[in-house]
């Protein structure tokens, strides 16, 4: 089976809109418990239009089917500056969610960040890499610290969700050293 990561189009739409509000998509996202989206504040055909130079989203495929999704941004220069106005140059920040439950616990997350990482560390002037799982969320965090990335710090997104924010600096990237 081959993985492949692609630049979301508005074709992709429909699997964005099914796959957010999937309680494993739901669940990864917040900690509210009546929640029914993941992502309250995405208009899916804004988001995949491109109107953010600094943000882009890819669809995962695996042999041509849709299963999953990732955003990579540039935290520093994104419209909506999530991460804060103070973000440093450089960096690269990541989300990612497998939409298919069918698709999940099989490796298929792993390849998806080991894609979008070489991505990113491909342009010269990243030096790292953010990633924000909730702090609830343990089971991301054992992911991430197996590619390779460390955790930094909590702190508070959006006014409610608590995330630990990890780390991955270019000099730590080891691509085969991950435990898909």
């Amino acid at each position: 089976m081959t993985l492949t990561l692609r630049l979301a189009t508005l074709a992709d739409v429909p699997h964005l809109k099914r796959w957010d509000r999937q309680p494993h998509v739901i669940a990864a996202t917040s900690d509210d418990p009546n929640a029914d989206v993941a992502f309250a504040d995405a208009e899916w055909a804004d988001e995949v239009s491109g109107a953010d130079p600094a943000s882009a989203y890819y669809i995962a495929e695996l042999d041509g089917r849709p299963i999953g999704a990732m955003q990579i941004i540039d935290p520093a220069l994104e419209r909506t500056h999530y991460w804060g106005t103070d973000c440093p140059p450089n960096l690269r920040a990541m989300d990612i969610w497998i939409g298919e439950p069918d698709c999940l616990g099989q490796g298929h997350g792993t390849v998806m960040m080991t894609l979008a990482i070489t991505r990113a560390f491909a342009e010269p002037h990243v030096e790292a890499i953010l990633i924000d799982p909730l702090n609830s969320n343990t089971d991301a965090h054992r992911f991430y610290e197996r590619l390779g990335f460390r955790p930094i710090g909590r702190r508070l997104f959006d006014e409610d969700d608590d995330c630990l924010v990890h780390r991955l600096d270019r000099a730590d990237w080891r691509p085969g050293d991950t435990d898909a």
